[in-house]
């Protein structure tokens, strides 16, 4: 998985998430999507470029959102890929993660 951060005026704290977040790239990404936690206090993380994510990739998405909130911050997913949705509905965490399941449009879910 690859954190792209947003660029432009306003674009502090904006990040892409593109790839796999898988158990194979797990120990990888969490030390990446920690580290885009130390950015500002509202952190908006696009899941557009998801293109697998598994129970492991749930678990950081899980982790990332409990540690932005222990360092009161507030951590929003936006613009679910087709592979985020299935994962985070097959595993039924969209109320426990708390952002409305919004996909980009650009993909079909089978």
């Amino acid at each position: 998985m690859e954190l792209r951060p947003k660029k432009g005026k306003g674009a502090a704290g904006r990040y892409r998430l593109e790839g796999e977040l898988t158990i194979y790239t797990a120990n990888d990404d969490r030390e990446a999507l920690l580290k885009a936690l130390d950015g500002p206090d509202e952190l908006e993380w696009n899941l557009a470029g998801i293109t697998e994510m598994d129970t492991a990739g749930a678990q950081l998405l899980i982790l990332a959102k409990r540690e932005a909130a222990a360092g009161t911050k507030t951590l929003v997913f936006t613009e679910h890929s087709a592979a985020a949705v299935e994962a985070i509905e097959l595993l039924n965490l969209a109320g426990h993660l708390g952002d409305p399941l919004v996909l980009t449009g650009k993909e079909k879910t089978t």
